[in-house]
């Protein structure tokens, strides 16, 4: 019977016996490739669930968080969408008292509604909700129709004015600053 003796470590000059060296190393980089599985199998489950939450968020109609469920709120959405643009309608008042001078403001009340192209302003006077005299003078104004309710139960429709001297600052011009953008489809 022969006796092995253990490989001397050519790194070491102080006499160290090294038993086996390969072994250690592949069972560390086996417990490393677990490890980064496990942590890998967790993000993904963390993406999925992540993606899950926040796609319930669009099918609440309590959450308007998407432009989707502005669309479906719109009274009359199909003739909407054909003719004009899903919009927010905040209805509030102002009152302002001038000895002393002071401004109070009712709670608004947020309802869907509906902004008219001004090339379609002949169907709400076809359909007999504006009168010919309305629609002229709305018109001579540079202005458009906006309404609220539905078309059939007499809906209450305004001439409103778009007013851009704001801007759309949630958009950028390309640049890093946030600059007014000028509208595209103006109605």
């Amino acid at each position: 019977m022969t006796r092995k003796t253990p490989r001397r470590n050519s790194s070491t000059s102080r006499g160290y016996y090294d038993e086996s060296p390969s072994r250690e190393k592949s069972s560390f980089f086996n417990l490393n490739r677990t490890y980064l599985a496990i942590l890998g199998g967790v993000l993904i489950l963390g993406i999925g669930i992540g993606i899950a939450f926040s796609s319930t968020a669009n099918f609440n109609t309590e959450n308007v968080a998407s432009r989707v469920v502005i669309d479906r709120s719109a009274p009359n959405p199909e003739f909407c969408a054909q003719y004009g643009a899903s919009a927010i309608v905040t209805d509030m008042r102002v009152f302002m008292t001038l000895n002393p001078f002071s401004v109070y403001v009712t709670q608004p009340s947020m309802v869907p509604g509906c902004v008219m192209r001004s090339t379609n302003w002949s169907i709400l006077e076809d359909k007999n909700l504006l009168s010919h005299q309305e629609v002229q003078q709305c018109k001579r104004r540079m202005n458009t129709f906006g309404f609220t309710g539905s078309l059939e139960n007499s809906p209450n429709i305004s001439c409103i004015y778009q007013n851009d001297s704001a801007g759309n600052l949630f958009r950028q011009n390309g640049s890093n600053n946030l600059t007014p953008v000028p509208e595209k489809d103006n109605f």
